[in-house]
């Protein structure tokens, strides 16, 4: 499990490790039932005092995402993993719209404007992923 822990940005560093846990869930990077790395294990590796991943692992647990087994580990929870997906995952592409549209209106875009290189974007994309398929377009 790859955690980056940014002290410089002002957000406390167990908030930073539940943030990209929870998107780990959300993305499936962590599945239902795996395990998450002990305490112990977790703090030594980011450096941190043991306390503020226990912190980060009952915030989890009380939100559902992780369930602790006593004297087995912590696990990604068989129950709230799939709801968390797609509540998780709609909330970070909200997040990421709203910087986009706050960037947009900065620089005088209009929505429209960034819809049409939203589109273009994702043709190029489209093109890239498949280079067969668009070569055949364009017979």
């Amino acid at each position: 499990m790859d955690i980056t822990i940014t002290v410089a940005d002002g957000v406390p560093i167990y908030r930073q490790i539940v943030n990209q846990i929870r998107y780990m869930v959300a993305s499936r990077l962590l599945e239902p039932g795996e395990e998450i790395p002990p305490i112990r294990t977790l703090a030594l590796q980011l450096k941190v005092t043991p306390n503020t991943i226990v912190k980060a692992y009952d915030e989890l647990e009380t939100a559902g995402i992780v369930r602790k087994r006593r004297g087995a580990g912590t696990y990604v929870s068989e129950e709230g993993a799939s709801p968390l997906a797609s509540r998780e995952r709609r909330r970070i592409i909200e997040q990421r719209v709203d910087a986009l549209l706050a960037e947009a209106h900065q620089l005088d875009f209009t929505a429209d404007d960034v819809l049409g290189v939203f589109r273009r974007r994702q043709a190029e994309m489209g093109r890239k992923a498949n280079p067969k398929l668009s070569m055949e377009k364009e017979r």
